[in-house]
């Protein structure tokens, strides 16, 4: 029988925020039945297991992101639209640093294909147009760019840039201006 006010949906708000607190590969079901007060059994009528809890926190992280990342891009084009979207990623792994490790989870090729992680790639292939690219130079840059907006969060996060002057910020800067100026001048093959 289910618990009382327990649901998967809840269960999964629940574990994104333990994510954020101890750290996505802390959550299990086990931590969520301490946080909630009940035994682990009865998760199991929500929950099928870890991988489960983990997989529906990846999915939520990612349209938590998109979400973000559609309202900051309306309206946005070209170099506007790249530091729009360049700082929704930033910031959103800086609030939820559990939740931006969730959205780098591997899902399953079912859970993937349902997940805003298309959008995602449509926003960046948006952005991507303003700056003339056809294939297969967009997919290259998509790549960069999420290969360079997750190192800088990931080494950030990890305070790898925190013994020295200048600030992250002012570097965040310079980088999103450099990946305007590649974009513009993209290389021919």
């Amino acid at each position: 029988m289910a618990y009382a006010g327990l649901t998967a949906e809840r269960l999964t708000r629940a574990g994104a925020e333990l994510a954020d607190e101890v750290g996505f590969e802390q959550v299990t079901v086990s931590e969520l039945a301490r946080r909630f007060d009940v035994k682990v059994a009865s998760l199991y009528s929500h929950l099928k297991n870890s991988r489960d809890l983990k997989t529906r926190i990846a999915l939520l992280a990612l349209e938590e992101l998109a979400d973000r990342a559609a309202d900051a891009l309306a309206g946005r084009a070209g170099k506007d639209a790249l530091i729009a979207f360049g700082h929704v990623y930033r910031d959103y792994a800086r609030e939820h640093p559990g939740r931006y490790a969730a959205a780098q989870f591997r899902l399953d090729p079912e859970a993937a294909a349902a997940s805003a992680g298309g959008r995602h790639s449509q926003m960046t292939r948006a952005i991507l147009r303003g700056y003339d690219l056809t294939e297969p130079d967009q997919t290259h840059a998509v790549r960069l760019l999420g290969s360079v907006f997750h190192g800088f969060v990931s080494l950030e996060l990890a305070g790898g840039f925190s013994h020295s002057a200048p600030d992250s910020a002012e570097s965040w800067t310079r980088v999103l201006d450099s990946l305007d100026a590649l974009l513009r001048n993209w290389p021919a093959p």
